[in-house]
């Protein structure tokens, strides 16, 4: 890329305040991150209130950097630490938009050839963009989806950007490299990135909406933050476009803002046939059914009438850590991501009405440096429904893990669980314990929090660590095949 385009831009952009180069540098890139930046390089950085000082940010990231210009989306009190360099601050609400423009120029992208699907919700998004992907890949589409999982390119991995939805730049550079490899984007939408803006400029074809509870209230604060932001991708929806939601509570509540800009749909799945839940036994829980039925509108949109002569459950594959589940006889071993009161109360409630004749043993633990509040409703959350309960460690991050327990154990009753911080020894526990137990006896044991994580968060370092390897090790161990 030349100079010249780059350069032109920022002369020819309204910014609110701007501090020209003496001399014009030589600009090549755009970077969101400082870390990433040479001399050729626009950062764009964006200043949240996260409580941290200008001068914590000045020396934590843009004080070594290699930038010549620094585009921010409000005034510091630390540019006259940043001699040499060209600065510009965007108008209050121009942020997202300046970026876009910067993108359109470095990462061109032509969305009139693309579709482009957005799914949110508290829980369910990587399943339904999953679900997706299989059946749009299953009739012929070549689609790049991206979530928390990573970014795929018809199911195989192609890399992690450590984001549920990466930001601006990132999102436009991923789009842009494999360009001339897809022809649909599947993406989840997270709250934050809604927030944040970093899906402006993508027009959605159509998007879904799984559900809503309480959660990242450390970041949103409050209940009625956390849904505005949410109820944004609205406003990424095409005018012809439609919103498919899972929730009768969420259609209630969007319609109670006034008319929704586009249309909104309820989805009211029909039962599944016995041979789809023999064959996919993660369709058993109810909310997974709601997921596939979710991916089911999506895609169908997609492909047209009569395009889809096989139920669309025939290409479903399991999800790396959401419902991940292993049948050894009477015993059912689940992996799942499930990290959140209202998550753990859904799974268990799914799991009682999914598998009715089986009784319930539950591991889990709570993230440590997170909302204190929630670990006595998680603890409450997995008695409610389980017959024996294993209370272990997930990523204590910077916490005592005996003192996140202590949390935990504040919501449950005295008896019915046992303590063991370890984690693979947890596990091996667990499975001890259900070798003991009669062959005939049906149980399903789900192994919750960590989920596609293959790492566990202590002292400031993530260690490599991965419950699917603990259950096949275990597996192996007692010979269970």
């Amino acid at each position: 890329m030349s100079n010249e385009p780059l350069y032109q831009l920022l002369a020819t952009t309204d910014f609110a305040w701007r501090r020209e180069p003496i001399q014009p540098p030589r600009l090549t890139n755009i970077q969101w991150r400082a870390d990433s930046c040479d001399p050729g390089s626009i950062l764009f950085f964006r200043r949240f209130d996260d409580g941290r000082s200008d001068r914590e940010i000045l020396e934590r990231y843009l004080a070594r950097s290699a930038f010549s210009v620094l585009v921010v989306n409000r005034m510091l009190d630390c540019f006259d630490r940043l001699p040499g360099k060209a600065i510009y601050v965007t108008r209050q609400h121009d942020w997202a938009e300046t970026v876009s423009r910067f993108c359109d120029l470095a990462y061109p992208l032509d969305t009139t050839s693309i579709d482009f699907i957005g799914v949110t919700g508290t829980n369910g998004k990587t399943t339904t963009v999953k679900y997706l992907e299989s059946i749009l890949s299953a009739h012929g589409r070549r689609v790049l989806s991206i979530g928390t999982l990573g970014v795929f390119l018809d199911g195989a991995r192609l890399t992690e950007t450590g984001f549920t939805s990466p930001p601006q730049i990132e999102l436009r550079r991923l789009l842009h490299d494999h360009r001339e490899r897809y022809d649909l984007v599947a993406m989840e939408a997270s709250s934050h990135a809604l927030d944040q803006e970093r899906i402006h400029g993508i027009p959605f074809q159509n998007a879904g909406w799984t559900n809503f509870t309480q959660d990242h209230l450390d970041y949103h604060h409050d209940e009625a933050a956390y849904f505005d932001a949410k109820a944004r991708i609205l406003d990424l929806i095409q005018p012809d476009g439609r919103l498919y939601c899972s929730s009768a509570a969420v259609v209630e509540r969007l319609q109670e803002r006034g008319a929704p800009r586009v249309a909104v749909e309820l989805l009211h799945p029909d039962p599944l046939p016995p041979e789809a839940l023999a064959a996919k036994p993660f369709l058993a829980l109810e909310y997974n059914g709601q997921n596939y039925a979710l991916a089911c509108a999506l895609a169908d949109d997609v492909l047209g009438d009569g395009e889809a002569e096989n139920p669309h459950w025939r290409h479903l594959q399991a999800v790396d850590g959401r419902f991940e589940c292993q049948v050894i006889g009477n015993r059912t071993i689940v992996i799942d991501f499930a990290h959140t009161p209202d998550a753990l109360d859904t799974i268990l409630r799914a799991i009682r009405a999914g598998f009715p004749q089986a009784r319930v043993l539950t591991l889990f633990g709570c993230g440590g440096d997170r909302d204190h509040g929630k670990r006595p409703l998680m603890g409450a959350a997995v008695a409610r429904y389980s017959d024996q309960m294993i209370v272990t460690s997930d990523n204590p991050r910077t916490e005592d893990p005996a003192t996140i327990v202590a949390d935990i154990l504040t919501g449950m009753p005295e008896e019915g669980h046992e303590v063991i911080l370890d984690r693979a020894a947890a596990i091996a526990h667990l499975f001890d314990w259900l070798d003991a137990r009669p062959a005939e006896e049906p149980w399903v044991a789900l192994i919750a929090g960590k989920g596609h994580e293959r790492y566990i968060d202590r002292d400031g370092h993530k260690v490599y660590f991965s419950d699917q390897d603990e259950v096949a090790r275990n597996l192996r161990r007692l010979n269970w095949s």
